[in-house]
């Protein structure tokens, strides 16, 4: 059976809904059986992860994120943020973006942002005359917004996959999530001078700043505002491992959304649990056998090969970082962030790292690009989430979207040339 004939197998197989771990893990057994290698090396892969002490901090921020999504967490976050700044003109546009990257970074999955704060942000952008265009690709584009803040699943799940690949350099998933802020925050800075710059023709807000409302709002939300500060306090302080911070959270979470606010029925806490441990198990299957497929990678030398291959033909890193964005843009559209980690990561990061480019500042290009990725027409996932959210045809959703992603394109050739911005508030 020749490996074209068995390539062609496991794609024709995927095709028809072979679940994508069976397409890796069979590619991990066919090299290592056509090596010579005991099969056994699979399962000690998969020990060795389940050995990692920062991998429990995945399902834990996991559940936090869950917990958060199906109570009134965004509800109250966005009264919050409105009466704050929804005053001012433009106002309701900034609540817009920064409520959706806050719930982004806790929730980590940006279609349940859409579907979590798009039925109370897109009315309420219509009502303040904003154009239909402008309100649909704002709230559309802000769903994937706060991939890069921490405590961002995605972050950390590039934590523990950098960890698992012995490049002989420490990447911690403290550093990335300092590296994350500045890029971070340039993306929603940057959208948001392109909003108000967009509606300034606009009528100005009806609201007046109201201090009593802003104590209303703070009191509403008391219980789940610190949330964020004291996670990385805690992180950074050195009080409390990654892992020990997952833990709080989730802790924290489930007794404020169960027990004080009471938004969550303690009989609904099981059924919760489930589905979050599901998508989460179903990640870490694919970590398991991605490492072990990345093992045989290794031991036949394919990123050696692939980065020798690369520099015959560009030996400028400039140059390979502008096929780097374009290949990503392309896989974000694709494939599911989670995905596109645990199977791109290991065989992209030994070449990048070839080509001199930190695994951090790495880290933070690849998600930005994924982050982009979610709305990249024709399929990225955002599109279809805000078209059936919405009930609008997915072309409308295109047109709406293509202003925020050329600004956001923008971000993006900042945050890739100037390493800067991601690793200036690391110490090194």
């Amino acid at each position: 059976m020749t490996p074209y004939f068995i390539a062609f197998g496991l794609i024709l197989a995927t095709v028809f809904g072979m679940p994508l771990f069976a397409v890796i893990l069979a590619v991990a057994m066919i090299g290592f059986a056509a090596a010579g290698i005991d099969l056994s090396v699979i399962a000690i892969e998969i020990y060795r992860l389940a050995d990692t002490p920062l991998l429990v901090a995945l399902p834990l921020f996991t559940l936090a994120g869950y917990v958060m999504a199906e109570s009134r967490t965004s509800e109250r976050l966005v009264r919050l943020t409105q009466a704050i700044i929804g005053w001012i003109p433009g106002g309701l546009v900034i609540v817009s973006l920064l409520a959706c990257a806050v719930f982004t970074a806790f929730t980590g999955a940006s279609g349940v942002t859409i579907v979590a704060l798009g039925a109370l942000l897109l009315p309420a952008l219509k009502k303040a005359q904003y154009g239909d265009r402008f309100s649909l690709g704002l709230v559309t584009t802000s769903g994937s917004l706060g991939l890069l803040l921490p405590p961002s699943i995605p972050l950390v799940l590039y934590g523990i996959i950098t960890q698992q690949l012995s490049l002989g350099i420490d990447v911690k998933v403290e550093d990335l999530f300092l590296a994350g802020l500045l890029p971070g925050l340039l993306m929603i800075i940057l959208l948001i001078a392109w909003s108000l710059w967009a509606i300034r023709k606009n009528p100005l807000p009806q609201t007046v700043f109201s201090p009593r409302e802003v104590l209303q709002a703070l009191r509403e939300a008391f219980w789940e505002v610190p949330l964020p500060i004291f996670i990385l306090i805690g992180v950074y302080s050195g009080f409390l491992a990654i892992s020990e911070a997952a833990a709080v959270a989730a802790l924290y979470v489930i007794v404020v959304e169960v027990f004080v606010y009471k938004d969550i029925r303690l009989t609904q806490l099981p059924g919760i649990i489930e589905r979050s441990m599901m998508v989460c198990g179903g990640i870490l299957l694919i970590i398991g056998v991605s490492l072990a497929s990345t093992n045989y990678l290794i031991d036949a030398e394919i990123p050696m090969k692939l980065f020798d291959l690369i520099q015959k033909y560009i030996n400028n890193k400039l140059v390979f970082l502008i096929l780097l964005n374009l290949f990503l843009l392309v896989l974000g559209a694709i494939l599911d962030i989670f995905s596109a980690l645990v199977i791109m990561v290991p065989l992209i990061l030994p070449v990048a790292v070839k080509y001199g480019i930190d695994p951090v500042h790495f880290g933070i290009i690849f998600l930005a690009n994924m982050q982009i990725g979610y709305f990249t027409p024709p399929v990225g996932m955002n599109l279809f989430i805000a078209s059936y959210r919405f009930n609008l045809p997915v072309d409308t959703i295109y047109r709406s979207t293509l202003p925020f992603m050329l600004v956001l394109l923008t971000a993006l050739l900042v945050i890739t040339y100037w390493p800067g911005l991601s690793l200036m508030l690391l110490q090194r």
